[in-house]
């Protein structure tokens, strides 16, 4: 990271993006997969929902600050002006089916920037938000649409099944992920499957791994926890004993007494051949581009999660990122294959559940 831009950025070519023959193929099983999933979950609980990062550990509120006196490759989309908006922060992890902390898996974090102005992506045209959905790795892990599939393919397969078993399942898994890091190495296929570290959500850092447009240019964003509080709970484990949401409780008891501090951070592709956009599973290397600090997060003490909270954020928002500007338009195969199944699983609860998603146009206290 570094907070001057270094790089030139290559803009946008709309021949970067490639559509193989058999995407829409491929979108008609990931929407199925994805509506197995939401209906098994709701037959099993009788309320709906999300398909995937079903269960919340933190729902914040915070205000976001656009830096001043940002080059104009980066003073773009929602961060072309300088100044700060209200945003709602929501912590999850990975399966459909709300299961015991024990089952470990990989972390998400969606934002959403209220407040935002410019040209809207379709049918978002009467909406002023801007959503950013993030997980604490750099890169996908799946490559293209046809690798996503499988992999949620697998997790319909397995949803509401066996949850003790996953358990024994994932301290095995920790285990292995465990020996492989302290030869250096890090397996995302261990982490996916439920050998994820059970550590505080709040010490990881999140990405976009996959690009966005950036204005006339592309990139990956990042958000990184910097405040001495939160950065004192990187990679620290929390205690799970006999607590089935003690991840939950562990950000809960911290913004119980503390705040928070993090940075977003932008990473604007310098190379196609280096920085692919169908190729989700690539890194791009942060020696050809560093993340370069355009906008800050600041979160006051508050209740981090209570049903009435819940209620709000996970029953009534929904985190996409084609809730947005047109200057920040999800690129690749697998963010297109993703759209729909995002917009069914919204659709699934609202139904469902008897109300409509709901958009902000301002952000009013969330319940304690």
């Amino acid at each position: 990271m570094t907070d001057r831009l270094t790089v030139t950025p290559l803009p946008f070519d709309p021949a970067f993006e490639q559509v193989p023959d058999d995407e829409a193929e491929t979108i008609s099983g990931l929407i199925q997969a994805m509506r197995d999933i939401a209906e098994t979950t709701f037959a099993d609980g009788g309320h709906a929902i999300r398909s995937v990062h079903a269960k919340s550990h933190g729902l914040l509120q915070g205000e976001i600050e656009v830096l001043p006196d940002l080059p104009p490759q980066l003073a773009q989309g929602a961060f072309a002006k300088p100044g700060k908006m209200p945003v709602v922060m929501r912590y999850s992890t990975n399966p459909g089916d709300i299961l015991d902390d024990k089952v470990s898996t990989p972390r998400g974090l969606a934002i959403k920037l209220i407040g935002v102005e410019g040209e809207r992506l379709p049918n978002a045209d009467d909406q002023v938000t801007q959503d950013f959905v993030m997980v604490n790795a750099p890169a996908f892990m799946a490559p293209t649409p046809k690798d996503f599939l499988k992999s949620v393919k697998l997790i319909a397969k397995t949803t509401d099944r066996a949850p003790r078993a996953k358990q024994a399942l994932s301290a095995a898994l920790r285990g292995a992920e465990s020996l492989v890091e302290k030869a250096g190495g890090e397996s995302a296929t261990l982490k996916g499957m439920g050998g994820h570290p059970t550590t505080n959500l709040l010490g990881e850092t999140y990405y976009s791994v996959v690009p966005l447009l950036y204005g006339r240019y592309f990139a990956k964003l990042s958000v990184v926890p910097v405040s001495p509080e939160l950065t004192a709970l990187t990679d620290q484990n929390v205690d799970l004993k006999d607590k089935p949401n003690g991840l939950r409780e562990a950000i809960n008891d911290h913004f119980a007494q503390n705040g928070g501090t993090w940075e977003l951070r932008v990473q604007l592709a310098t190379d196609i051949e280096k920085m692919p956009i169908e190729d989700a599973s690539v890194v791009w290397p942060e020696d050809a581009s560093p993340y370069v600090t355009v906008a800050r997060i600041e979160v006051q003490p508050q209740s981090a999660w209570s049903e009435a909270r819940a209620a709000v954020v996970d029953d009534q928002m929904s985190f996409s990122p084609w809730h947005g500007l047109a200057a920040h338009r999800p690129l690749g195969g697998v963010m297109r294959s993703r759209k729909p199944a995002y917009e069914m699983s919204s659709e699934f609860r609202a139904r469902h559940n008897g109300c409509p998603m709901h958009e902000p146009k301002t952000l009013d206290r969330l319940p304690s």
